[in-house]
């Protein structure tokens, strides 16, 4: 109980409750310490304003004894806990309802009566010289001090409940979101235990950003769902590719063995152990080299790349294999260089296995074609050939890692060319698409510019 009152507590939607009431209490405190002070200073303004109106008014007493009289007739009529009249003629005599005396603790006001009791009011006084003798009126600051009473009251009335309905509605708010939050938390776990089918379901009262959290987490369990079936999928592959080549291996050595126990010539046997051995090598070395391009590291090195001179390059390359073939390369370049931002060798590399493919797997007198366009939206980098092209069912499976076609395992390759093109291209923004040439292939790379 304790432990879930303390993640209650620890929960950002109740600390941001917390947060708004205390700001909204701050502001109301100071909105009404500010009206208390205005007003306060107002009704003071208008009691002395009221002070200075009486002073007038005795003030238009024709004498000394006219304003005895005058304070008289005041005080009997007026409550002394509101309005105090002194007035102490020439003659020492004091007039009104009160005098005002003075002790060590200050001064004080009493009563004129027998009791000579003491008004334990607050007043504000004004005093003033008049046919030699000083009249003093005090009117109280009850109204004041009753004000302050009305402001707390206002505050208690006001503030505390709004703060009660505040912390309550953070509570239950806390609750809600630490529900949907074990939902989150509870995903993960069974992820991290090796469930990769655990997903997050989001309730209809979900805010959107624990949804938006919610389908971050779903596309995280599918992609390392989708990377945990691939790599099982590439050990499959890798052991089902390797295993004739490593059994061929086998026997070579077996029959190398033999030539030497018989003192026959070795150079067939070893010659054909070695062939063996760097198709095996090759095939790791063009899945490290896939590996290092989806890390993305090579990002780092992007710079322009003119395409118009990079397939000129490669084509050149490719021109005698394809003549000692019987087949032809062909180039539709555009006469003005073409710039796209990337890596140089890798896409050399990637325009290099297009090609390579194409010479590959077309029949005798093929032609392959090497063309690029552009517009304003982006840059098209194609490798066309007329050979049987690939079935639109095995179109996405020519991406994957080792892959080949029944008709294709009786010529050279691994099955991991088009997979690094895929990578290349994913690597630079751009677009791979496998379309029918009518007859043969058309592979196009589409470059976002």
């Amino acid at each position: 109980m304790k432990a879930r009152l303390a993640g209650l507590w620890r929960s950002m939607p109740l600390r941001l409750a917390l947060l708004l009431v205390l700001l909204f209490a701050t502001v109301s405190l100071l909105s009404l310490a500010g009206s208390y002070a205005v007003t306060q200073r107002s009704f003071e303004q208008a009691i002395r304003a009221d002070l200075a109106q009486d002073m007038a008014g005795f003030r238009a007493a024709p004498s000394a004894g006219a304003l005895a009289r005058l304070v008289e007739a005041e005080s009997r009529a007026t409550d002394p806990n509101r309005l105090i009249l002194s007035y102490i003629g020439p003659d020492g005599r004091i007039y009104g309802n009160g005098a005002i005396a003075r002790d060590d603790e200050g001064y004080h006001i009493v009563s004129l009566g027998a009791a000579r009791t003491q008004y334990t009011g607050v007043y504000l006084t004004l005093t003033d010289t008049l046919y030699g003798g000083l009249l003093t009126i005090a009117r109280s600051r009850a109204e004041i001090t009753a004000l302050r009473e009305v402001f707390v009251n206002i505050l208690l009335v006001s503030l505390m409940p709004t703060v009660l309905i505040a912390l309550s509605g953070g509570l239950i708010l806390a609750r809600r979101s630490k529900r949907h939050v074990e939902v989150i938390r509870g995903t993960l776990d069974r992820l991290t235990t090796g469930d990769l089918a655990a997903r997050v379901t989001p309730g209809p009262r979900w805010s959107d950003d624990l949804s938006r959290i919610g389908e971050a987490v779903n596309q995280m369990a599918r992609a390392q769902e989708t990377s945990v079936a691939a790599l099982r999928q590439v050990s499959l592959d890798i052991a089902h590719d390797l295993k004739t080549p490593i059994q061929r291996v086998s026997v070579h050595l077996d029959d190398l063995a033999r030539a030497q126990e018989e003192r026959s010539d070795p150079s067939e046997p070893l010659a054909r152990a070695r062939a063996e051995l760097d198709g095996i090598a090759a095939i790791f070395q063009a899945l490290l080299q896939l590996a290092q391009v989806e890390s993305g590291d090579a990002r780092a090195h992007f710079a322009p790349v003119d395409l118009v001179a990079l397939c000129r390059t490669i084509s050149e390359l490719f021109e005698p294999a394809a003549a000692e073939q019987g087949k032809t390369l062909v180039c539709d370049l555009p006469q003005n260089p073409v710039t796209v931002s990337g890596d140089r060798t890798l896409i050399g590399q990637m325009l290099a296995n297009l090609i390579e493919n194409a010479l590959r797997h077309t029949g005798d007198a093929a032609r392959v074609t090497v063309s690029l366009q552009q517009t304003e939206e982006a840059v098209q980098l194609s490798v066309a050939d007329d050979g049987p092209g690939i079935p639109v069912e095995d179109r996405k499976r020519v991406l994957q890692r080792l892959y080949r076609l029944d008709r294709s395992r009786g010529t050279a390759g691994h099955g991991l060319g088009l997979a690094l093109v895929d990578g290349v291209a994913k690597l630079h923004g751009a677009a791979l698409n496998l379309y029918d040439n009518n007859p043969g292939l058309r592979v196009v790379v589409r470059f976002h510019v």
